[in-house]
């Protein structure tokens, strides 16, 4: 049911935005620009929470500028440093009529350590619920989940005590969201968390890149890769393994969605991936293509020397001279044939074959030959 939440049509919970750090902030700010058009585009209203930071009023003036230029209505920035804050009324109340709640990167250990279980916690459960965009990078992706890594080593081999975990909000169900993913070799400690929990995705989000939650549809934004561990077919010794051994993790199915891959989080399956244009289409396409290689030839050719196109003329003159140099003696040498041929035919019909009979009364005619020398042969 659709309803009007400080002029913008909401419909259901919002859109959830894990990012994995270092969203594009100076070009195509293609994460951000998307996470605004969830908060209402030019009707929304973004409350950037810092708290995780380690940075002073800076952090919310770089995000206050860039959601201002993006077309937000309105930014404000509310920064609870303690659970005493978390509790204040004058902390929670720009929450209740925020389209867009965005917390920033930073120590993980200390958002949610502030943040879950306050009422500022609960204030933005209450405003996802109500259909406002969450989001946050880095640690601020962390804390979405029900379970959020609190801190932990880097490395591509899952082992024991490999990272912590604290709580976290709850609004991404039975999933852990790690950060910097492929930047900082995550891998191992993501994988290790999975072999412990197998119940629990593992969902690993590179720098610029943004898992969007929707229900339980998930979507990649951005230039990287969502990585997924779905351990529900385990085999593991995460169970005795002790200290820091290496975990055994074998039948983990592995998924990684570049953009515009959907997944279903709750039947853990591929849903689609990439844009897929028509048929009709695919064939303009490829008829546009054929076009433009045509057009570039005729292109690359004007742009040929004078002196190489009359290179290839005396070329082809010299080719076409002896072809016709060639043809010529073998007709020579043919009609020769020939008449050679015609010559010993006419000589072979000249003189009578050696079983020809002699016609009566003829005689065998020997010049040269001594009758006496004849008589005394035997």
């Amino acid at each position: 049911m659709s309803e009007q939440q400080g002029g913008v049509t909401t419909s259901g919970p919002g859109a959830l935005f894990a990012i994995g750090g270092a969203e594009d902030k100076l070009k195509k700010r293609l994460v951000l620009q998307e996470f605004v058009e969830a908060a209402g585009g030019s009707k929304a209203r973004i409350v950037v929470v810092p708290t995780a930071s380690a940075l002073g009023p800076d952090v919310i003036d770089v995000y206050s500028a860039l959601f201002a230029a993006l077309g937000a209505a309105s930014v404000v920035g509310v920064r609870p440093e303690n659970r005493e804050d978390a509790d204040d009324p004058a902390f929670i109340e720009p929450l209740e009529q925020a389209t867009g709640i965005f917390m920033t990167g930073g120590n993980q250990l200390k958002l949610s350590g502030v943040v879950t279980g306050t009422a500022f916690g609960r204030a933005v459960t209450a405003a996802h619920a109500r259909g406002a965009a969450v989001g946050g990078t880095s640690a601020g992706a962390s804390i979405l989940a029900e379970h959020m890594i609190a801190f932990g080593r880097s490395g591509a081999t899952p082992r024991q005590r490999m990272s912590q975990l604290a709580g976290g909000l709850g609004l991404v169900q039975g999933a852990i969201v790690d950060q910097h993913f492929a930047q900082r070799n995550r891998y191992g400690r993501l994988l290790s968390l999975v072999a412990q929990s197998p119940g629990l995705l593992g969902i690993g989000v590179d720098e610029d890149t943004a898992a969007v939650v929707r229900g339980s549809h998930l979507e990649v934004v951005g230039r990287g890769a969502v990585t997924i561990f779905d351990g529900s077919r385990i085999t593991s010794n995460a169970h005795y393994a002790s200290r820091s051994e290496a975990i055994l993790a074998s039948g983990v199915v592995l998924h990684v969605l570049p953009a515009s891959s959907t997944f279903d989080l709750k039947a853990r399956v591929l849903l689609s991936f990439g844009p897929q244009p028509p048929a009709e289409e695919i064939a303009s396409i490829e008829a546009a293509e054929a076009d433009l290689r045509k057009l570039a030839k005729e292109i690359a050719a004007e742009g040929v020397s004078p002196a190489y196109y009359a290179e290839r003329k005396r070329r082809a003159g010299r080719r076409t001279a002896k072809a016709t140099d060639s043809a010529k003696k073998t007709a020579v040498s043919q009609k020769a044939a020939a008449s050679k041929k015609s010559r010993s035919s006419a000589a072979a019909q000249s003189r009578p074959e050696a079983t020809e009979p002699l016609s009566a009364g003829a005689e065998l005619s020997r010049p040269d030959t001594d009758p006496q020398a004849d008589s005394g042969r035997a």
